[in-house]
């Protein structure tokens, strides 16, 4: 959710961020069309699949931002729904972090134009930055690099990236501003007040790549780790995992598989929902809700009506039921 003071800077980076406003209208307009269950409901009806006796709604959260405490927590509260939120295992400790990828965004947004040419532990990265669509295509190859290497080595790349480019780290503002409610990620303390408040918690990997690309015992490192991670730090236990990414080529059949075998009782990827898709426990589908999509849009997607149009039209996408806030 989009923290009240915060000016969106990329449409790529941003485009995902509701203002409080919307996300109000939004949870409205679902309330009253559907039933909202609790994740503890969902998770009771993955045991036994008995038909819901009205269509039924899941609200899930990704990455475990600071503003799902500060600006998301308070509108679900004041209309009396829970969250199932995915956050990473970054969150099990008391350090304030942010997502790599998106610290990586906003350097090639500040960096100089001009080509680059990067090498650091025997990993080559090369560009070109110029337009946006430029910077964008640059980061994301650079995503899918660093994707397949260890956290400590994308870490060290990225140092590269900053020295390279001539642009200092900046200085962490407050906690309480935008800017940090915005990039960074929940701390420990932070993820129990969340459950405290009734909302449950699933894991999203340790460090949010893209897990197709890494090597098996990467991969799996990443899912069950963010799985023991945040139990030590709850003390129950986390039965719900959400793909990083969560589209169709970051979510391979090897991953799946290795969801199942870390202990997890479903997963979700970030794709396909809506009413009358299939279920898979481990690729349950949702929607991705973006800052531009009006309440006519939202409930065509969640009806399961924007599904039927694109098979009418002969572009079929993949079933989904799960909707995400």
């Amino acid at each position: 959710m989009r923290p009240e003071g915060y000016d969106p800077r990329d449409a790529a980076l941003d485009g995902h961020l509701v203002s409080a406003k919307a996300f109000r209208a939004q949870l409205r307009l679902i309330k009253k069309l559907y039933r909202v269950i609790t994740p503890e409901a969902f998770r009771l009806w993955l045991k036994h699949r008995e038909p819901w006796p009205s269509p039924s709604i899941l609200l899930t959260c990704d990455d475990g931002l600071q503003n799902v405490l500060t600006d998301m927590l308070p509108v679900l509260m004041e209309e009396d729904l829970h969250c199932l939120f995915f956050v990473t295992g970054a969150s099990a400790g008391e350090v304030r972090t942010k997502l790599w990828y998106e610290d990586l965004f906003l350097l090639f947004l500040d960096a100089r134009a001009g080509r680059f040419d990067i090498s650091d532990e025997g990993i080559r990265i090369q560009g070109h930055l110029g337009t946006v669509e430029q910077r964008r295509a640059a980061w994301w190859d650079a995503v899918k690099r660093l994707s397949g290497q260890k956290a400590e080595t994308r870490d060290s790349l990225i140092r590269a990236f900053r020295g390279h480019f001539s642009i200092e780290a900046r200085p962490e503002p407050g906690s309480a501003s935008a800017w940090c409610r915005r990039f960074t990620l929940l701390t420990a303390t932070e993820v129990r007040q969340l459950t405290s408040c009734g909302m449950t918690v699933g894991a999203h990997s340790m460090s949010h790549p893209i897990l197709s690309l890494l090597p098996p015992e990467l991969a799996y490192a990443e899912i069950s780790g963010s799985k023991s991670a945040l139990e030590s730090v709850l003390g129950t236990a986390v039965w719900a995992f959400a793909y990083p990414f969560g589209d169709p080529q970051s979510v391979n059949a090897e991953v799946v598989k290795m969801t199942q075998e870390a202990g997890f009782e479903a997963a979700f990827t970030n794709f396909g929902g809506g009413f009358g898709a299939e279920l898979p426990q481990f690729s349950l589908p949702r929607l991705h809700i973006t800052a531009d999509m009006t309440l006519a849009e939202l409930e065509a997607h969640v009806s399961g009506f924007h599904r039927r149009l694109q098979r009418y039209a002969g572009r079929s996408s993949e079933p989904l039921t799960v909707a995400q806030a």
